[in-house]
């Protein structure tokens, strides 16, 4: 830290503070620190260095990190995330400072997109690992040719391109297909991003001329989809020597029964363990969701694990399972860099009973009824301007608070009634809130975890109005 005269830098106090602010607001659900004192603690040890826990990808012999850095979520200027300040310009010195501390403390590979803070992840990513030599790191990166001008054979090969030139450097260790499944018909959505325009077909070539070692794809989405590329792999069609799945102790088994369109997670993990194709692992916390539980299923975990922290069992749980090859946080501030790193400095894989006991805390997790939102920012920008990300977590973090009211008869009902508009108004500026929704769906279309976004703000609209008129 920079100092003048004995004293701190204006620039660095302010930086600091709203840094510390920032990650308290209810937005920080995105993140891998829980808010209670007992988290604090935790956070507030020291990861050892060269106690890493590594997998090999039988692929190409790379020694792999169990935790992988996701370069989703960057800091910006003056504290907090792009997300939370658009117009804000990402903190270089502070990405510098995360990726040599993950660096020296054994993470080794690095995940961005061309899509990833507003288009500027890659850019800031690059100048981050330059600084270090190509073999200290494995580099992932997505061609994410989800708009329909950038799906020509000429766009997305300029993408692809574009994506070396921004990471400084000639080739990609890990190359994915990003986000497949989706859309309102996700074999179309395909085939026009990927095979109608011959791409696929030329990144093969590209992995043949070394430019691309490993060639995988993200998976959102339709099961059919899923299972038709595992069947091309089968028949030698393509080759995958990698897939990302969404795994965490909740989406093991409830991922279906939250949203039908969704997959469990056990069924995706087994099915590429069959193959032997490694698994990387995105949203082990669930945009956070999974650090931030309410206080009494809290205190269940901290009763078996006291000096853990609960982001620490989402980790873990990942971990256990030998064909993940690495679990991607987005790590946005130094604080979520360490707590991860002391859940992997080694990874002690959970027993069997402890395996239980989660899928038991997963069940009061389902019970709770939360909007299942990752807060991945894919619905936006809302033509509209609405802050839907913030809408919803602001609507989650009231139920795991219990702070929905459900009548105005009941004892708790004032309190609950303040909490939830009080917040609602700090949290989401009026103009971005859930009554400026008109209905027009262009978010669900982008939404991974096919959430009918419209209906869910009318149904908070609906909600905030009753609250307002003390009609509940």
């Amino acid at each position: 830290m920079e100092k003048k005269n004995n004293k701190i830098s204006r620039r660095d106090f302010l930086k600091k503070s709203l840094a510390v602010t920032a990650s308290t607001a209810v937005i920080g659900s995105m993140v891998a620190c829980s808010e209670n004192k007992e988290e604090k603690k935790s956070t507030a040890k020291e990861p050892e260095k060269g106690k890493m826990t590594y997998r090999t990808n039988h692929n190409t012999g790379d020694k792999v990190s169990l935790l992988g850095y996701g370069m989703m979520r960057l800091p910006v200027e003056g504290g907090g995330t792009i997300r939370e300040h658009p117009d804000a310009e990402i903190d270089q010195e502070e990405v510098n400072r995360q990726i040599d501390y993950a660096l020296e403390h054994g993470v080794n590979y690095i995940d961005t997109a061309p899509v990833y803070c507003k288009g500027k992840s890659e850019h800031h990513t690059g100048i981050a690992i330059a600084r270090h030599k190509r073999s200290e790191y494995y580099l992932a990166t997505k061609l994410s040719n989800f708009d329909p001008r950038n799906r020509s054979r000429e766009a997305s090969m300029a993408m692809f391109e574009n994506s070396l030139k921004e990471l400084q450097t000639n080739y990609v260790d890990y190359l994915l297909l990003h986000s497949v499944g989706g859309g309102e018909d996700c074999f179309k959505e395909f085939n026009d991003r990927y095979m109608d325009n011959g791409i696929l077909d030329w990144l093969v070539e590209q992995k043949k001329k070394g430019r691309i070692r490993n060639l995988g794809f993200s998976f959102h989405g339709d099961v059919k989809l899923f299972d038709m590329l595992l069947k091309w792999h089968d028949e030698g069609k393509y080759y995958w020597d990698f897939v990302q799945i969404e795994m965490n102790y909740l989406d093991w088994k409830f991922a279906h029964e939250i949203e039908p369109e969704n997959v469990n997670a056990d069924y995706l993990y087994n099915e590429l363990e069959k193959r032997n194709i490694p698994a990387v692992i995105m949203e082990p916390l669930l945009g956070g969701r999974l650090a931030n539980v309410p206080d009494y299923i809290a205190k269940q975990m901290k009763e078996r694990e006291p000096e853990r922290s609960i982001a620490s069992w989402a980790f873990r749980f990942c971990g256990t399972y030998p064909n993940v090859l690495t679990s991607l946080s987005g790590m946005t501030f130094m604080e979520h860099l360490k707590d991860n790193l002391l859940s992997h400095c080694p990874l002690v894989p959970l027993k069997s009973e402890e395996l239980d006991f989660l899928q038991e805390i997963a069940k009061q997790i389902y019970d709770l009824k939360t909007i299942p939102c990752n807060y991945c920012n894919y619905c936006m920008p809302c033509p509209y301007g609405l802050d839907i990300p913030a809408i919803l977590s602001h609507y989650n973090k009231c139920i795991n608070e219990d702070n929905i009211a459900k009548n105005s008869q009941d004892k708790n009902y004032k309190k609950q009634r303040r909490a939830f508009l009080v917040g609602y108004d700090r949290t989401v500026p009026k103009l971005r809130q859930a009554s400026h929704c008109i209905g027009c769906g262009q978010c669900v279309t982008h939404c991974p975890q096919k959430i009918d976004i419209p209906k869910q703000l009318t149904m908070i609209d609906n909600y905030v109005e009753k609250l307002k008129q003390n009609e509940l």
